[in-house]
């Protein structure tokens, strides 16, 4: 069963924000997750991605993610992702993604 992608912002405090990614993050669902990301890392210091929702990432999500981590370290902004369910964090590690971010 698809499940379908949920993604929000929500202002934390000054200069910050927690971003929730729910559902599937994939190739149909990676250009929202890639611009929210953008748009909040553009405008926020730091950016607490809460992945604990994600029921799936293939390599288009880890995309939009390696994206925003770019994004973030180029423009100075801290970028962590947080509540990493096991999958995604077998990807990361075995496509050595891991390093790109700050794991919480």
């Amino acid at each position: 069963m698809y499940d379908a992608l949920h993604v929000a912002v929500h202002p934390t405090g000054p200069g910050s924000c927690r971003v929730t990614v729910a559902g599937d993050l994939d190739v149909v669902t990676a250009p929202e997750v890639r611009e929210t990301l953008r748009t909040a890392v553009s405008a926020h210091d730091r950016v607490d991605i809460d992945c604990g929702g994600l029921t799936f990432c293939d390599c288009a999500g880890l995309s939009a993610l390696l994206a925003a981590a770019r994004a973030a370290k180029a423009g100075g902004s801290q970028l962590r992702l947080r509540s990493v369910p096991h999958p995604l964090a077998r990807l990361l590690r075995l496509t050595h993604a891991d390093s790109a971010f700050t794991i919480e």
